[in-house]
């Protein structure tokens, strides 16, 4: 019996080219300044999913994302790279959400599915880096999470165990859990497979199809190919019985109260003779004033 496999991703701004207008008044991210890229480690957590399928026959990789409809190319290129099934949870309701609210919607749409057997998503997105709303999600869900996946060691679909390899301060550990489980994934491991040619002419007009009823769960069993067209499933607020106090800026208690532009100047400039000593004298004038140690 195959896996049924659900991975979070999001679109996120590119930090690499973040400028002044990154944010705006109220303290909520200017996405329409920065361009938008797949979260880098959610890319590792898709591929560790069609990993996963690849070694456990009939099983099913399913793509969730919140966000504006911009974010539906993340969910092509997830199509791209494989997936059997997106959708796009979107709404206005859910603008401004924070962690808990985005775990929360996120929560509702994988229960709108149904059957699940192993969640994964990335370790943290680039946007916020904070790491959390793979562990709230687990905690909504009521099901057991592994963080900091750099691999999946063992997984037995008949038992319904895994084992994973997770990184820790200073080494790894391995951890065992039943199934269901929630995997956040470090970029360590599972490199991206490139899109397939294929499948991007397949899908590169592929648009969203707003779908308020059940899940249609033959996607879980049959292993049919899904359509050209209208095969990314939008989904809003009502769609996934999500309580509107819970979502959107309703639902998010994190405020804002202040931001600061920090910009780092040189004010001292010291050249070291490349001796011993020199760089001795250096290391522990640096340590003296707690910059190193």
């Amino acid at each position: 019996m195959g896996l049924n496999l659900i991975v979070l991703v999001k679109q996120v701004p590119d930090t690499q080219n973040i400028t002044g207008n990154a944010m705006k008044e109220d303290g909520t991210v200017n996405r329409s300044a920065l361009p938008a890229i797949f979260n880098p480690e959610d890319l590792h957590a898709l591929e560790a999913a069609l990993t996963i399928r690849e070694s456990v026959p009939d099983s099913r990789v399913h793509v969730l994302t919140m966000g504006p409809p911009s974010a539906v190319q993340v969910l092509k290129d997830s199509l791209y790279r494989g997936a059997d099934f997106v959708a796009l949870i979107s709404d206005r309701r859910f603008a401004a959400a924070d962690t808990l609210a985005t775990s929360y919607a996120l929560k509702c749409a994988i229960e709108k599915i149904g059957a699940y057997d192993i969640v994964l998503c990335g370790r943290q997105a680039i946007d916020g880096d904070t790491a959390q709303v793979g562990p709230q999600t687990a905690e909504k869900l009521g099901i057991n999470q592994i963080t900091c996946v750099s691999e999946i060691v063992e997984l037995d679909a008949d038992k319904r165990t895994i084992t994973a390899r997770r990184s820790i301060e200073g080494g790894f550990e391995k951890v065992r859990s039943a199934l269901p489980v929630l995997l956040t994934i470090t970029d360590e491991s599972y490199p991206p497979r490139p899109p397939s040619a294929i499948k991007m002419m397949t899908y590169k007009n592929a648009t969203t199809e707003m779908s308020s009823g059940d899940f249609d769960e033959t996607y879980l069993t049959s292993g049919a190919e899904l359509k050209a067209e209208n095969t990314i499933t939008l989904w809003d607020i009502n769609a996934i019985n999500a309580d509107p106090d819970s979502c959107g800026l309703p639902g998010s208690p994190t405020k804002v109260k202040n931001i600061d532009m920090v910009v780092l100047k040189s004010e001292e400039i010291r050249m070291i003779e490349n001796t011993e000593e020199a760089i001795g004298g250096m290391v522990h004038e640096l340590v003296a004033d707690h910059t190193l140690g």
